[in-house]
């Protein structure tokens, strides 16, 4: 007899927390990763991104069958659509994470390659974004979800800076060229990375309040726009 549960909003829900959790767990691991610099801990965040991957399709496969059911209402329609978005932004960040990961890997233990504080806090930083965007889902809170899409400027700000200082490394030291490039790569998954967290915090507002706030800054802020100001 078919599982009639595999097919509830519920049991979506708890099956996209399995890979929220998952995708969390190894964009942690990456950034612990680009500290240390160890070429064991980078291969298990490129293993982990198959486990991601395979939940991710099933999750999709899943949302799919939901929508052909034909059984869901305004809401139950709304939410699985909201759960296919957010379901391929997570996938993309663990994919992401396996591409930091294989960086790392090909800078290798270069001791005289000093990484530069600004990685470091843009590191940081998207991990944060990660973190809260992740916990706005679990809760469907939208207040923090909005503090998620606010802080994807300062992000944005410490990846120009990361290109700048990278910049000025090749042409003060050409032979660690190679190297600085993959610094640079980094800094723009990690930018990517952030980018995904804010598509997350944004749909959990859709969710949560049915306002799509995709490219309104005002919304973001919860500010209500007037109808003259439309």
């Amino acid at each position: 007899m078919k599982d009639r549960t595999a097919h509830t909003p519920d049991f979506l829900k708890r099956k996209l927390l399995q890979l929220s959790a998952l995708v969390e767990e190894n964009a942690r691991r990456c950034v612990l990763v680009i500290r240390s610099r160890d070429w064991q801990a980078a291969r298990s965040v490129i293993e982990l991104d198959d486990e991601i991957d395979e939940l991710e399709i099933s999750i999709e496969e899943d949302s799919v069958a939901m929508l052909q059911s034909g059984a869901l209402g305004n809401t139950g329609t709304q939410f699985v659509v909201a759960v296919l978005k957010i379901n391929a932004d997570l996938e993309r960040i663990g994919d992401l994470a396996a591409n930091v990961a294989r960086r790392v890997l090909s800078i290798g233990q270069h001791d005289q390659l000093v990484l530069p504080n600004e990685l470091m806090e843009l590191a940081d930083r998207t991990l944060t974004m990660i973190a809260q965007s992740l916990d706005a889902l679990v809760d469907m809170d939208p207040v923090l979800a909005r503090n998620v899409c606010m802080l994807d400027e300062e992000v944005d700000a410490l990846n120009r800076s990361m290109y700048e200082l990278v910049r000025d490394r090749i042409l003060s030291s050409p032979p660690q060229t190679e190297r600085l490039i993959h610094l640079l790569s980094i800094s723009r998954y990690l930018e990517r990375m952030a980018d995904y967290a804010t598509n997350i915090a944004e749909n959990v507002v859709y969710i949560a309040e049915g306002r799509i706030i995709r490219h309104r800054r005002n919304d973001q802020k919860g500010e209500t726009r007037s109808d003259s100001d439309r």
